[in-house]
Parts: C-alpha cells; structure tokens; sequence
C-alpha cells in the first residue's frame, strides 16, 4: 500500500517535523541572531561583553568543575544502583520507585530541600549541635565557605540527577542476554571480569545516551545553585540570567545561551567519538 501512496510517511511525520520547527528552530534561529547581532546588523560585540565580564571565567570555571564533580559519581552509582536491582527478584519495582522520587521532584524544589537541611537553622546543624559535634550554627552556604557550598550543591545535583542516569542503565542492563554472564561464569571468569569484559560492553549504547544527557543538563545546572547559594556561586545559566533579568541585555544573554549550546554540543560529539558503539546494537 506504502509504494502506491509514498507520500504517507512524509505525511505521518509532518506533525512532529512542524513542532520541532515552531519550538526548537525558530527560536534557535532568534537566538543566534540576537547573540550575533547589535542595532540589527551581525556583530560580534555581544560575545565580547560575555568574555569581558568579571564573573565570566569564574561561571566557566565553576560550571566544568560541578559537571566534572557530578557526572562521573551519578554514573558510577547509577551503574551500581542498576547491577544491585537486577539481582533482586521480589519487590523490584518498589525499589526502583523509590529510588526514582528525585525524578518527580523540580529543580528548584530539589534545591529548597536542600536548603532546609543545609542552612544556618537547617537540620544538619540541629543534629549536629544536638549531638555536641559543633557549639555553634555553622554557615556551609556562604561566599565564605566555597568549597563546602560547592560540596552541598555537587551533592544536591547527584541526589536529584541520578534517578534518569539509573533509569537508562537499567535499560540497559535488562537488554544483556543472561546466557553471556551464565557462559562466563561457567568458564571461570569473576564479578569483575564480567561487568568490564561482558556487561560494560554490551550497555554502551545506554551508557552513551546517559552520558550525553546528564552532562548537557550539568552545564544548564541554575535552579540548585540558584537556591543554594544565590549568585556566591557563578554558573553560566546563572549568568546568562543576571544579563537578562537584571541587565536588561538580551543579547549578552543570548550569547551564553549559544556558549552552552556549543559546549554541550562538543561534550556530545566527544561521547559519540569516544564511547563507539556498534551500529546493530543500537534499539
């Protein structure tokens, strides 16, 4: 029926191809011709102001360092979490619930949470004050504290972040015939020979699309560090919202939008350079 009517399948995709032009190209289009323009004529002076910004290089720096922190931990407890539930055979799907609540939780409400365990009158320091580990409040979200609120926020993310990382390792995992692991047993191979000989191989193409999607949203990392620490912690969303809210500088704004973009995109290539996967393993 297809080869007499070819235009069907054009027909059938059109819908989502016409979203994904009004929502995403559109305005992808606006916003590089808002960061790469000024008074209406292309110009580079949007993304000069961004580099000559005081707090430009401390937002890079912070912004890497907090995907670097986070990322790698979210990965590893993810593929943790994920080898510990597939042993399980009653009550798995009640651990994966629970293990998953962060999912349904927003960034900023994930970061309020946080805040009350964290500041000064929060719970942390009732426990420890009650159990005579501190005399006194102690700040651990000041400017005058970095690096622990660089901790608390790093902790925050990995606790909210790593439910959609397990999700798509479980998948993965659950896709690993279990005739594999049960010959490499039966042939002598360990725990650990198994995982990074059978296992890791075979969930590559998960573990490329958790990677690529966990470190796109650790660069749009805002709501968190926004609720945690104010602006004592600069981050380029941060940034790019300071330029827009309070400066009234869209272009400038749009520039560390299309900063973001190009980083994740480059972060995204790498993953698809370096984590090569099969092309009969893909779903």
């Amino acid at each position: 029926m297809s080869n007499n009517r070819p235009w069907v399948p054009y027909l059938l995709v059109a819908p989502s191809v016409i979203f994904l032009a009004a929502l995403f190209l559109v305005p992808l289009a606006q916003t590089l011709w808002l960061a790469m323009s000024a008074d209406g004529v292309p110009s580079l002076s949007n993304f000069s102001t961004m580099a000559g910004d005081l707090n430009f290089s401390a937002s890079l720096r912070n912004t890497f360092l907090l995907s670097l922190a986070v990322v790698p931990v979210q990965v590893a407890l993810a593929l943790a979490m994920g080898s510990m539930v597939g042993k399980v055979n009653s009550g798995r799907e009640t651990i994966l619930w629970i293990w998953t609540i962060p999912l349904g939780i927003s960034d900023l409400a994930a970061g309020l949470v946080w805040l009350s365990i964290l500041q000064n009158s929060g719970y942390l320091n009732s426990v420890l004050f009650s159990l005579g580990a501190i005399n006194k409040q102690a700040n651990w979200l000041s400017y005058q504290t970095p690096l622990t609120l660089f901790f608390a926020i790093a902790v925050a993310e990995i606790w909210r972040g790593t439910a959609i990382v397990m999700m798509i390792i479980v998948a993965g995992l659950n896709q690993v015939p279990k005739e594999f692991r049960e010959a490499a047993e039966i042939f002598g191979a360990g725990r650990w020979t198994r995982f990074f000989r059978i296992t890791l191989p075979l969930i590559k193409p998960a573990l490329q699309s958790a990677l690529i999607l966990r470190t796109v949203l650790a660069f749009e990392v805002f709501a968190v560090v926004y609720s945690l620490g104010g602006n004592n912690l600069r981050v380029l969303v941060g940034e790019a919202y300071t330029w827009q809210n309070q400066n009234q500088n869209y272009g400038v704004a749009a520039a560390f939008a299309v900063l973001i973009m190009v980083i994740s995109l480059t972060a995204t290539l790498a993953y698809l350079k370096i984590i090569k996967v099969d092309p009969e393993r893909l779903p």
